[in-house]
């Protein structure tokens, strides 16, 4: 069994005042992905339903099955990372009873994740309770939860006026009280995390939730330049790999067409001895 850089009790008793640094959290969905999150040091990789649309194509992520997720979060854990592995729990997965969030969660766990994370606030602390009395951990999310995109009606910042911060604040305070050991806080003005993470006693990860959480999560696929089109506000691009992969793919393209690729340098030689005078004719 694998010793963690980060474990469920160090992120839970990580709060980034004095000499603590945020937590560094971000997406991973394979082998690869996660190596290079690991080799970049962060403390915890999120394997999140957003492969719906970063790596699967679609346009939500209400389409990612238990089945998917568990399938991503093995190629993850295969790699042994020192992060923490959280996974995220789909929608309808927990949205139909403890019984069922409790089995779905098991899956995960089974598959090699080391918690689940799950959306939503009050209205998911048995379910919560659930979780954690079966010794699974649980990370929490409020604020845009893209699970709930049919009821806000798209993509859209949450606790925009005092009345839905204050519910927002409820919500967080409820569920730390469930027994979440982490809370993101995704598109929220930064003067309300500010205060969630002030209130709480366990970390906040901001995503679109200003500077003062105690930590950040982005996802792979926007940090690295990998995904096209609407690029939301919040995002932070570190790295432009989708413009230099198709660079690349275009000089892979171009040397076929004009045959420079493959060189005598890229191609197996059969021996001058056993094919010198190597000849065949079909029957």
């Amino acid at each position: 069994m694998k010793t963690n850089r980060m474990s469920v009790p160090q992120i839970r008793a990580h709060k980034a005042v004095g000499s603590n640094p945020p937590i560094a959290m971000v997406t991973a969905y394979d082998a690869p992905g996660a190596r290079m999150a690991d080799a970049a040091g962060v403390d915890i990789i999120l394997v999140g339903d957003s492969l719906a649309m970063v790596v699967l194509g679609y346009d939500d992520t209400l389409s990612v099955t238990v089945d998917d997720m568990a399938y991503h979060t093995k190629a993850v854990a295969r790699t042994a990372p020192g992060a923490l592995i959280v996974s995220d729990m789909p929608w309808m997965s927990y949205h139909t009873g403890v019984r069922d969030a409790v089995k779905n969660a098991a899956t995960l766990i089974r598959a090699g994740a080391e918690a689940v994370k799950l959306e939503g606030g009050a209205n998911r602390v048995d379910v919560i309770r659930a979780l954690v009395d079966a010794e699974i951990p649980v990370m929490g999310h409020v604020g845009l939860t893209p699970q709930s995109v049919h009821t806000f009606g798209g993509f859209s910042v949450q606790a925009k006026t005092s009345d839905a911060a204050k519910k927002m604040l409820d919500d967080v305070l409820a569920i730390e009280d469930a027994g979440v050991f982490s809370v993101v806080l995704e598109a929220v003005p930064d003067v309300v995390a500010a205060r969630a993470t002030e209130l709480l006693k366990i970390p906040t990860i901001g995503i679109g939730a200003g500077p003062n959480c105690d930590g950040q999560v982005l996802v792979f696929h926007d940090l690295l330049g990998l995904t096209f089109g609407h690029r939301p506000k919040f995002v932070r691009r570190y790295g432009a790999l989708g413009e230099l992969g198709v660079k690349a793919l275009e000089g892979y393209v171009h040397d076929v067409k004009i045959k420079s690729f493959p060189s005598a340098k890229e191609a197996y030689q059969g021996s001058e001895s056993e094919f010198a005078d190597f000849t065949y004719e079909p029957k």
